[in-house]
């Protein structure tokens, strides 16, 4: 039995995956993107926050639905603010400002899906926008 399927497809072990430490006990497993995959038409990976943290208010030049996988986690979309826990999931359109926290006890993990390849973060609060996973796009706070 082989362990991986043909090329180009994938299997993807959490265990296997270099993490990104966006700091402030927040890391991102990073599952398809372009730094694995030459024909990917989405991006995604897991987000996992220890209690207390988020990721600062936020947008994107793409689309993105988020699945709370473990904990429970407050989603800010828009004007808008949601308590969700496990099996919850949100779809956030592109330009629209969004962010999850961390309100439970444990840690919170979230699976996120980008409807694309190449993703920004643009940050509200400062208008600075940088690409996805790179050095810029860490800055994880405690939750507020």
């Amino acid at each position: 039995m082989s362990t991986q399927p043909q090329p180009p497809s994938m299997v993807l072990r959490p265990e296997e995956i270099e993490r990104f430490d966006r700091g402030n006990g927040v890391v991102t497993v990073p599952f398809v993107g372009r730094w694995n995959c030459e024909g990917n038409r989405v991006t995604t990976g897991m987000t996992v926050f220890s209690p207390g943290t988020g990721i600062p208010l936020h947008s994107h030049n793409v689309e993105e639905t988020v699945l709370v996988f473990a904990g429970e986690a407050t989603a800010v979309v828009g004007d808008d603010e949601f308590d969700l826990v496990a099996g919850q999931a949100t779809w956030v359109p592109a330009g629209v400002p969004h962010c999850f926290r961390n309100r439970g006890e444990g840690s919170m993990t979230i699976y996120w899906v980008y409807g694309g390849r190449d993703v920004t973060r643009t940050i509200t609060a400062t208008g600075e926008t940088f690409e996805h996973l790179s050095d810029s796009d860490r800055g994880a706070t405690p939750a507020s």
